[in-house]
């Protein structure tokens, strides 16, 4: 069974800065893409960055400049820097990996507080 397990959240204060992470139980190079997703309380979870196979990223316009999406293959393991966050940031963050078939993978999240 395919697992991906997320890592890094927590609470911070307005400014701060985090990284995710997400490990993945079978070789990164098998997705086609993977992403990061985030809900915060009473809305619906959302796109916040992606990243294909090949490299290509996508970022949510709310991200303004503000996280960066990467991977290591070699430790199958995408991460997300969160720089300058803002109290909507806050949200539960998923990890999701896509594979040919229209298959979806998820983590099972962590926790991103921002506060004053």
């Amino acid at each position: 069974q395919v697992q991906l397990v997320e890592s890094g959240g927590g609470s911070v204060q307005i400014g701060g800065s985090l990284r995710l992470s997400c490990t993945t139980s079978r070789s990164i190079s098998t997705y086609i893409g993977m992403g990061w997703y985030r809900q915060a309380p009473g809305k619906q979870r959302e796109l916040v960055a992606s990243i294909t196979s090949r490299g290509n990223m996508n970022y949510a316009a709310f991200v303004k400049g503000r996280f960066t999406i990467s991977r290591d293959n070699a430790k199958n393991t995408m991460y997300l820097q969160m720089n300058n966050l803002q109290p909507e940031d806050t949200a539960d963050y998923y990890c999701n990996g896509k594979v040919l078939g229209g298959i979806d993978f998820w983590g099972q999240g962590t926790q991103v507080t921002v506060s004053s």
